[in-house]
């Protein structure tokens, strides 16, 4: 059961989920003991609590992940006012065979799959995986209010 803990709730924290277009930061273990930090994109599935990210098969989080599944995600927004969720969790690793993962992220980042770098990633050559994050606990934050009259200092 994860644990929901600062400014949203279970239901806030999944629409925020929802509406954010930003990349999940996930940070895992290498499997000499070091630190590693990656962007994927993600979707939230709200009734299982859990992201669902793609990567090829042979990407170096995948065998960190497996040696390791202890994971910390971020997701919050890049520009001002600053809110997001952050937490940690496990990770498992499942084949992505149809690429049905990988084609639900395409449509909820770019839309479709309509372009070069869908075409290149959904190519059938590629082997693709699923990563789950199965979060235990979720902190969500929301700097909107004392942020009110910020506008990020750009043009």
């Amino acid at each position: 059961m994860t644990e929901y803990t600062g400014e949203w709730d279970r239901a806030e924290v999944a629409a925020f989920l929802a509406d954010a277009y930003v990349p999940i930061r996930v940070a895992c273990r290498t499997p000499a003991g070091g630190l590693w930090m990656l962007s994927l994109w993600y979707d939230f599935d709200a009734d299982a609590g859990v992201f669902r990210c793609a990567t090829s098969a042979d990407a170096d989080v995948v065998r960190y992940l497996r040696a390791d599944d202890g994971v910390a995600f971020e997701v919050s927004t890049n520009d001002p006012p600053y809110r997001g969720v952050r937490g940690c969790g496990s990770a498992t690793i499942s084949p992505d065979d149809d690429k049905e993962t990988l084609r639900t992220l395409l449509e909820r980042y770019l839309g479709d799959t309509d372009s070069s770098l869908a075409r290149r990633l959904l190519d059938p050559a590629r082997d693709e995986v699923t990563i789950s994050v199965d979060p235990e606990r979720c902190y969500s934050w929301d700097f909107s209010d004392r942020m009110r009259d910020v506008d990020g200092g750009r043009d």
